[in-house]
């Protein structure tokens, strides 16, 4: 059982419950873009089923004395092993969101990741978290605005910069299609219907406003209307990223640099040349490319080869204390969740952040538990090799 059950919300013990919770509060059109993946989808279900292959080996003889989660990142000692990934347009599943589970991830001391794309803005989110939080640049067309996001990121004192790499086009999502969510966004009749049936939202939607994207709009003339918005952002990112460019970036930015997107022994080899300090194994929740393998297995893959060159991550498919533990027996040194905590916020407000975290945690202590696993390092140890 959670810890703090004075907190915890007992009608709600899992990422499932939060999920099903989430998609009955928030209008369809905002849930389909959350859920939604490219093409088929193939590569979204087999993101989280490919996890279910993998088995772990407890010791229950072994001398034990207890667990500690905490582990070592780039500097700071996290309390859990997993953090809150970037998510795009928070604010349209939730009003509020990017700032809500900021705030939840200061209080329970893990990472969150602030996305170039989200509806909160560098400065707000720096405010709130007192500068401990991770930003995810998408790589501007132009050389002023990269220039200018990174001097920004500087002058909060932001840790770390993790650069998008798997974004060299935009992936075909039916889902956001049909609900008028490509860009520009379009409120059809559907869409005003589905807001009108979800009051909740509703009301949050008008306390805090229109989702926009806060940390562009400084780079946006005021007079743009929604059919020119698409043409803005079109314009102003370089969907396609290569060594020269992330070289410029490594040579402006003082602090740490995570490539998020890497999936081959090549990329990864190219990381480390670049002086990269780590990458985060992902392929986007499944939205980018359904011919790909799961991040799970991209990760099965490059780990063992590079993990002494440089911190390898991952995100992608994680839905449980359990999958924590089998990406880190998989060799991953942290890993990185966006839709549960979609689904926890969108679900709970105020609230779901801090649910969410306190579901993986007591879960994740579970695993470690019952595997007789004192530390995160020994999580390897328990990998069962299918033969």
């Amino acid at each position: 059982m959670p810890t703090d059950l004075l907190s915890f919300d007992t009608r709600y013990p899992s990422i499932g419950d939060l999920k099903i919770k989430a998609k009955k509060k928030i209008p369809k059109f905002a849930f389909d873009y959350l859920e939604g993946g490219c093409n088929e989808e193939v590569n979204l279900l087999r993101n989280e089923t490919d996890f279910h292959s993998i088995t772990l080996m407890p010791q229950y003889l072994k001398e034990y004395t207890g667990v500690d989660t905490s582990t070592e990142l780039f500097g700071h000692r996290y309390d859990a092993p997993f953090g809150i990934s970037p998510i795009g347009l928070q604010g349209l599943m939730w009003p509020n969101a990017a700032e809500i589970l900021a705030k939840s991830a200061v209080k329970h001391n893990v990472p969150f990741i602030l996305s170039t794309v989200s509806t909160s803005s560098i400065e707000r989110i720096a405010a709130v978290t007192d500068s401990k939080f991770w930003f995810q640049l998408y790589h501007p067309a132009k050389t002023s605005m990269r220039d200018d996001i990174i001097q920004r990121l500087q002058d909060v004192e932001c840790p770390v910069l993790v650069v998008l790499v798997d974004v060299p086009s935009f992936g075909y999502r039916s889902r956001e299609i049909k609900a008028g969510l490509s860009m520009p966004p379009k409120m059809n009749i559907s869409n005003v219907f589905q807001s009108a049936i979800r009051p909740a939202w509703c009301l949050e939607t008008l306390k805090y406003g229109i989702p926009e994207f806060a940390t562009l709009k400084k780079y946006m003339d005021n007079s743009l209307n929604m059919g020119q918005l698409g043409a803005f952002m079109n314009a102003s990112f370089d969907k396609r990223v290569d060594m020269k460019k992330i070289g410029e970036i490594r040579n402006k930015w003082k602090g740490k640099l995570v490539l998020k997107g890497i999936v081959s022994d090549q990329d990864t080899e190219k990381a480390i040349a670049l002086g990269a300090d780590g990458i985060i194994v992902s392929n986007h929740g499944g939205r980018q490319i359904d011919a790909g393998e799961s991040s799970i297995r991209s990760l099965e893959n490059l780990t063992g080869k590079c993990n002494d060159k440089i911190t390898i991550m991952m995100d992608g498919g994680l839905r449980s204390g359990p999958d924590i533990a089998r990406a880190l027996a998989s060799g991953a040194k942290f890993t990185f969740m966006g839709r549960p905590f979609m689904y926890g916020v969108s679900a709970l407000g105020r609230k779901g952040g801090d649910q969410t975290i306190a579901i993986l945690k007591s879960q994740f202590i579970q695993v470690m538990e019952q595997l007789c696993c004192e530390k995160i390092t020994d999580l390897p140890e328990t990998l069962i090799i299918p033969k």
